[in-house]
Parts: structure tokens; sequence; C-alpha cells
């Protein structure tokens, strides 16, 4: 951008000062070839525009040129599949720990459908699946450092 612009200034200014009039003044140069010097004893600042830091915006932009975060365009990063569909499952079964096993954290909890890229239906199936496999003992309440240290929270 900075470079035609340039190109553009120096198409502007005559090609030859005419004899008749006095010799124009060239106009004063874009400053933009060295950034300012950090501060003594600051972080060094980064060069405007090259995207790191809080440095000035782009120009052109309307002040919000943040995409949105469907990730809609190139480089986006995709929603993970959902391994149920994936794999065309129908139910979730509660006597299959080791598959359950992946949705639970190490504190012992459920994990969210974010963590678990699960959608809605079959995040309520992994639930209702841990759960029933909790009553039965096949999955425990609670994460096993817990358990072994005796510390109750009240």
């Amino acid at each position: 951008m900075e470079t035609e612009r340039e190109e553009t200034e120096a198409n502007d200014t005559p090609a030859a000062p005419v004899a008749d009039a006095p010799p124009a003044e060239a106009p004063a140069p874009v400053a933009a070839a060295a950034p300012a010097a950090p501060a003594p004893g600051g972080p060094p600042s980064s060069a405007p525009g090259d995207g790191e830091g809080r440095g000035p915006a782009r120009e052109g932009s309307g002040g919000d040129d943040r995409r949105p975060r469907g990730g809609g365009g190139r480089g986006g990063r995709r929603r993970r599949v959902c391994i149920m569909c994936a794999d065309h499952m129908k139910t979730v079964d509660y006597k299959n720990v080791s598959f359950l096993r992946r949705f639970i954290s190490d504190r012992g909890r459920i994990d969210t459908r974010r963590k678990t890229s699960a959608c809605a239906k079959h995040q309520r199936a992994i639930a209702t699946g841990i759960k029933r496999a909790r009553h039965l003992a096949l999955l425990p309440y609670t994460a096993e450092h817990i358990r072994s240290s005796g510390v109750a929270r009240r």
C-alpha cells in the first residue's frame, strides 16, 4: 500500500521546473522508514501494522475488523463432528466403560459439549449412560485423588 502511495506522490510532482517560476520545493517525505526507539527499560514496541501488540489499526478499517466467530472464512477453525454421529451409533451403552471414560474429566465430572464435541442429542445420551454406570459402580462419582485424600468439601 505504501509503495503505491509513493508512486502516486512521485507522479504528482512536475518532471522539470519551469524556467520562469522559482524552483518548487519537494513535498516532505512520509515518515514511515524507521520506527521510534523503545523507551529505556520498557519492552520493545512492535512496528505499526505488523499484527503484533496494540499498534494502530490498519488503514481503511472501519474500526471493527474482527472476523465473526463462526470461522466462515478461509483458514477458520471448523467445528469437530460428533463422534457418535460419525460412527452412526444409535444408543449409548452404559456397560461400555472404556467409551464412557473418555467423556469424564480428571476431576470425575462429565465433560461439556465444547470439550467432547458431541451434538446435543448424543451429549444427553452420554450423560445418562455415565449416570447409569455410576449407579451400578462401573464408573466412580469422584476422582481417585479426592477419594484417597479423604478431604471433603462442605
